[in-house]
């Protein structure tokens, strides 16, 4: 059985349903009509979140790119597909999917930052469904080990661009001229 699909007898749950959780500091998404909830983020994992986005942001600002977001923010994938990344960005070819409430459709780049909480559902469930639904770049950082993964999609699947390790310069393939001290993301 796949894990995109809800045990049988199991009710699908769509964004309506999402809307009407309740606004108690846990993480709350909706993966192919299958609720998941976890704890809110730690230090460690807000942290590197806040270096990442300050990094990217001010490179894609600077070129005049899109925009980069950060969580807690609906991307709204389908009716039954409702995420939160960590990051996101949208291009400017691509700014139409941002709403005042969300962004409505496939960002350019998912950044999922891995938690002991959610590193099997962001590796395979969560990548399984921006997959599915036309996310082009996927990126899991590990804070734990100081990995960050870059994945591209082709073909319906994420295929890996590269695996950057611990205080390396990672030079991501979406952003040519970009150049990340990885040591800075995780301080």
């Amino acid at each position: 059985m796949s894990l995109l699909v809800p045990p049988a007898g199991k009710i699908i749950l769509t964004y309506d349903d999402y809307l009407q959780l309740p606004d108690d500091g846990k993480r709350y998404e909706i993966l192919e009509g299958v609720l998941h909830v976890t704890p809110s983020p730690t230090t460690r994992h807000q942290r590197v979140s806040r270096n990442l986005h300050f990094i990217l942001h001010a490179h894609v600002t600077e070129n005049n790119l899109g925009e980069v977001f950060y969580a807690p923010l609906d991307v709204v994938l389908s009716n039954i597909s409702v995420t939160q990344p960590d990051l996101l960005y949208v291009s400017r070819e691509r700014q139409s999917v941002i709403t005042e409430k969300n962004i409505a459709g496939a960002p350019d780049l998912v950044v999922e930052i891995l938690s002991p909480s959610t590193s099997s559902v962001d590796q395979v469930t969560k990548a399984q469904v921006y997959a599915r639904y036309g996310v082009p770049y996927y990126w899991v950082v590990d804070p734990e080990v100081k990995t960050l993964d870059e994945f591209r999609l082709e073909r319906g699947i994420y295929l890996p661009v590269r695996r950057w390790e611990q205080n390396a310069q990672f030079t991501p393939e979406m952003f040519p001229g970009l150049v990340v001290e990885l040591e800075r993301v995780w301080a």
